[in-house]
C-alpha cells in the first residue's frame, strides 16, 4: 500500500508522539535517591529554610550558648574600655591643669616656703614633692654640714615621689592592654565554635544548603566582629594614654627639678647668711 506524500508528516508525528510523552513525564517525576537531598533544590525552598531574622540582635538570640557567653564577655570588655577612657581622661585633665599651675608657681618662687604658700594644700603631686623635700630636710637636721649629701638625698626622695605619681596615673591602663591583646582571640574562639556548629548541622541534616550553614556562619562572624569592636578601641585608647602619661611624667620631673633647685637655693642662702650650719638647722626647725 502506497502512502501519499502529503500524508507522510502526519503519520510520522502520530507514530513518534506517543513515545515522547511518557519519557518527559518520567523525567519530571523521577524520585530522588532515598536518604539524599535533591541536587538542585528550588530557590523558594532554600529561602523558606533560612532564619527569619538575620539582624545582629536576631543572630545573637539564635546563637549557641557558648557564642552568647563570648559575645556578652566582649561587650562587657568594651564597656570597661570606654569607662576607663572617660575616667582616666578626666583624671589626666585635672592633674595636668594642676601641674601646670604648680610649675608656674615653682618657677616664680624664691624659696621652698614661698612655693608652699603659693601652691596651697590641694595641688596634688607638686605638694607631695615639696613635702618630701621638707621632710628630708627635717630628718637631716643633725647632718646639715654635708650639703651635697643633703641635696642628693632630697633628689632621691623626689625621684621616688615622681615614680609613685607615674604608677598612680597608670592605674587602669593595664586593663586596656589586656583587652586589646586578648579580645581578638576570644572572638576567634566564638568563631571556631560557630563554624563547628555549622558542620554539626550539615552532618545532622545531610544537607549542604545555605539554610543549614548560614546560622552557624552568621553567629561566628558576629563573634569575630564583636571581638574587633572590643579590641581596636582598647589598643587605640591605650596608646593614647601611654603618650599622655609619658608627657605627664615629664612635667612631674620638671616639678621635681624645680623643687630641688629651690632646696639647693635655700641651702646656699643659709650658708651665705650665717656661714655655718646653725642657720640651716633653724631653717629645718
Amino acid at each position: 500500500m502506497t502512502l501519499c506524500p502529503r500524508f507522510l508528516p502526519a503519520v510520522l508525528l502520530a507514530v513518534t508522539l506517543p513515545g515522547l510523552i511518557p519519557v518527559a513525564a518520567v523525567a519530571q517525576s523521577e524520585p530522588a535517591v532515598p536518604g539524599m537531598a535533591p541536587t538542585s533544590p528550588s530557590v523558594s525552598g532554600v529561602l523558606d529554610m533560612l532564619p527569619g531574622d538575620l539582624s545582629p540582635w536576631g543572630m545573637f538570640l539564635n546563637a549557641d550558648a557558648v557564642v552568647k557567653t563570648v559575645i556578652c564577655a566582649l561587650i562587657l570588655a568594651s564597656i570597661a574600655t570606654w569607662t576607663i577612657w572617660l575616667v582616666k581622661s578626666l583624671e589626666l585633665a585635672v592633674a595636668r591643669r594642676r601641674l601646670r599651675s604648680a610649675l608656674r608657681n615653682l618657677r616664680t618662687a624664691g624659696s621652698l616656703d614661698q612655693a608652699e604658700l603659693s601652691i596651697g594644700a590641694d595641688n596634688g603631686v607638686a605638694r607631695f614633692l615639696l613635702l618630701a623635700a621638707r621632710e628630708e630636710w627635717r630628718q637631716s637636721a643633725d647632718a646639715l654640714d654635708d650639703r651635697d649629701g643633703l641635696k642628693e638625698r632630697i633628689a632621691l626622695h623626689l625621684e621616688r615621689v615622681e615614680a609613685a605619681a607615674g604608677r598612680r596615673m597608670m592605674v587602669g591602663t593595664g586593663i586596656l592592654a589586656t583587652i586589646g591583646s586578648t579580645a581578638p582571640f576570644v572572638g576567634l574562639f566564638g568563631t571556631v565554635w560557630g563554624i563547628m556548629n555549622s558542620f554539626v548541622g550539615i552532618s545532622k541534616m545531610h544537607n549542604t544548603n545555605l539554610a543549614v550553614v548560614a546560622p552557624g556562619i552568621a553567629e561566628a562572624l558576629l563573634a569575630t566582629a564583636t571581638g574587633l569592636v572590643a579590641a581596636i578601641p582598647a589598643v587605640i585608647i591605650y596608646n593614647h594614654f601611654a603618650r599622655q602619661i609619658g608627657a605627664y611624667k615629664a612635667k612631674v620631673a620638671d616639678a621635681g627639678s624645680a623643687v630641688l633647685r629651690l632646696a639647693s637655693r635655700d641651702l646656699s642662702r643659709g650658708a651665705r647668711d650665717a656661714a655655718s650650719p646653725r642657720a640651716l638647722r633653724m631653717m629645718a626647725d
